[in-house]
């Protein structure tokens, strides 16, 4: 059964349904469709079920490619528009992220000192059987050791060296703050001494809590809330650069990272829907609540990141194809700008209040004769 947080609404109410080109959104779901004849997502509380889904993702498959009108009439023949707002009836909210671009080497040398680590063989993740009475039920993982299971090193230790001499080093890079922030994206693409391009995506990590430094520098009194950006971050870390382990050994969580190839350029990592992201069309979600690869249209009148000057905001179709620990609730997105310095200074500065109209497969609103009867359709163009 649907949520009762997913309120029936028309496309006539999606501000900027038809301006939006529509090709970009089918070109992504369509990648989704195809990743689930290997494994079906797993269907959010939401009510989404991905059996609602499984026949749009088969005649997905049957389209080579589509024009944005006719994009548009594929979203209007399969789906019905349903408004998420949260019981407390304020608006949802979007941050931005992106895959950074860091120069690096494949071996330690005077310059490039700071490692990545892949994930270590004791490191172990918890699920209620395993999952020891003296470790947080917030923890995912725990290193094993002879007595058991206990916490995993956080990142003070692993910085100073609790896992030196283990040859778990992918790469090194030359800057602690990059290589910060390439474990708060969970990706990296890097630039190899040869001009040769590596990616690093997600692995593991440590289990601990991840406290941004944001907050701490704001619980300190050395940013205001309302000037924390990734850019103002940066930019602090550079006027104190003696104080960056006083912030960033306050977050224990610790990320490890596997190798990945850079098949398109064009594309970001693969992530959690087992699917290349795709840059202003991708959005991470609470995975417990969403579904994989259901369509969510965005309506961020403040969010100009994407396109400076444009005065409607951010009026676009995303699919919902990766998460974050940090994405918890409905209405809740990470918006996925690409990859390098200029997708950076876009997924920096998002931090807006926006509207999230949930496409809710046309099946399910059938099975729901008290929602289905709210709907008026409306044709593109």
């Amino acid at each position: 059964m649907l949520s009762r947080l997913l309120r029936p609404v028309t496309y006539a109410d999606c501000p900027g349904w038809h301006e939006d080109d529509h090709a970009g959104a089918f070109t992504a779901f369509r990648r989704s469709a195809f990743r689930v004849l290997e494994k079906p997502y797993r269907s959010g509380s939401l009510g989404i079920a991905f059996a609602a889904l499984a026949p749009i993702f088969a005649a997905a498959r049957d389209i080579p490619a589509l024009g944005s009108l006719e994009a548009c009439a594929f979203f209007e023949a399969h789906f019905l528009p349903c408004l998420l707002r949260p019981e407390s009836g304020e608006k949802g909210f979007v941050t931005g992220f992106y895959e950074p671009e860091i120069a690096a080497s494949s071996v330690r040398t005077d310059r490039f000192r700071i490692p990545f680590h892949r994930k270590p063989d004791d490191l172990v993740e918890l699920d209620d059987q395993n999952r020891p009475a003296d470790i947080d039920p917030s923890f995912a993982f725990a290193r094993r050791c002879g007595s058991g299971l206990t916490e995993y090193h956080d990142r003070h230790a692993i910085e100073t060296g609790a896992l030196d001499g283990r040859n778990l080093e992918i790469a090194y890079v030359e800057d602690r703050v990059d290589a910060f922030f390439a474990h708060v994206q969970g990706a990296a693409r890097l630039t190899m001494p040869d001009r040769s391009r590596r990616r690093i995506t997600y692995a593991a990590k440590s289990g601990h809590p991840f406290t941004g430094p944001g907050r701490i520098l704001i619980a300190l009194g050395e940013l205001a809330a309302r000037d924390v950006t990734m850019q103002s971050i940066r930019a602090w870390f550079r006027e104190n650069p003696h104080r960056i382990d006083e912030i960033l050994w306050q977050n224990r969580s610790y990320i490890f990272f596997r190798e990945a190839p850079v098949e398109d350029s064009e594309l970001g990592p693969i992530a959690a829907a087992k699917v290349p992201l795709t840059p202003g069309r991708s959005i991470a979600v609470d995975r417990l609540l969403h579904t994989f690869g259901t369509p969510v249209f965005i309506n961020a009148p403040d969010l100009d990141a994407f396109d400076p000057g444009n005065r409607g905001g951010l009026r676009r179709l995303m699919i919902a194809q990766d998460t974050g620990s940090a994405i918890v609730g409905p209405a809740r997105g990470d918006l996925f700008a690409g990859s390098g310095d200029a997708a950076g200074e876009i997924a920096g500065v998002i931090r807006n209040k926006a509207d999230f109209y949930v496409l809710v497969p046309r099946v399910l609103l059938k099975h729901d004769p008290e929602k289905l009867q709210t709907f008026r359709t409306r044709s593109c163009g």
